[in-house]
């Protein structure tokens, strides 16, 4: 059995990620600007509450009457290229202990590649995945739903579609292409997608709670 992995939301919680580049952020404008760190902080959170990430540094600059198109990329450039402060969900490092004893642990995650390079060094889980992968390092074309990298796993391996597990929590894409193949797709119902109703075939074939959960659903 081959255990694949998403990484955000899935090992850990991405919110705390987000706060930490917003806080970042708030560094810059108080060294750039002389801005109050925690002023700046509280009000880039007020935005990403009420209406998302879409267009937070615009409104934050805004408010200080700085909105230019160089500042808020200056400011995205902070929040990729910031070094987080990460934890892994509670139970799940136990769990990856155990399971990388047992079995070959992969990592398939989309975004950004620095973005989540700092993420994995953050949480300092590398030691134990065979290899991770950052979808986006082999093209965009190439994140999932793409099934590229799980083939790189599969032949990597040795293995049948049938032997691969993948766990994670986006119904819109990590399930879709996999489902038909016959690897076992597990939802973890964590993370800004717990409530998302999946369409047709788009979600895992089981769930679960929590990761830590995972023995209830095959044996560990």
């Amino acid at each position: 059995m081959i255990l694949i992995f998403d990484l955000d939301d899935t090992l850990y919680d991405e919110q705390a990620y987000v706060l930490s580049g917003l806080g970042a952020v708030a560094k810059f404008g108080h060294e750039r600007f002389g801005w109050n760190p925690v002023e700046s902080f509280d009000y880039m959170q007020g935005v990403l509450n009420a209406s998302g990430r879409g267009a937070i540094f615009d409104s934050w600059l805004a408010s200080h009457g700085k909105c230019t198109r160089s500042l808020v990329k200056e400011c995205v450039k902070v929040y990729r290229h910031h070094v987080p402060s990460l934890q892994m969900t509670p139970g799940v490092e136990d769990l990856l202990e155990r399971l990388s004893l047992k079995y070959p642990l992969y990592v398939v995650t989309d975004g950004h590649k620095v973005v989540q390079y700092n993420k994995v060094e953050a949480l300092g889980i590398s030691r134990f995945f065979r290899k991770i992968f950052i979808t986006h390092r082999y093209g965009i074309r190439n994140a999932k739903p793409s099934i590229y990298c799980f083939d790189l796993i599969r032949r990597r391996e040795g293995c049948e579609w049938e032997d691969m597990v993948y766990i994670g929590d986006n119904p819109a894409k990590d399930f879709v292409n996999l489902n038909p193949l016959g690897v076992l797709t597990i939802r973890v119902n964590t993370g800004v997608y717990h409530n998302v109703v999946a369409k047709p075939g788009y979600d895992g074939k089981a769930t679960l709670e929590r990761l830590d959960l995972l023995d209830t659903v095959i044996s560990l």
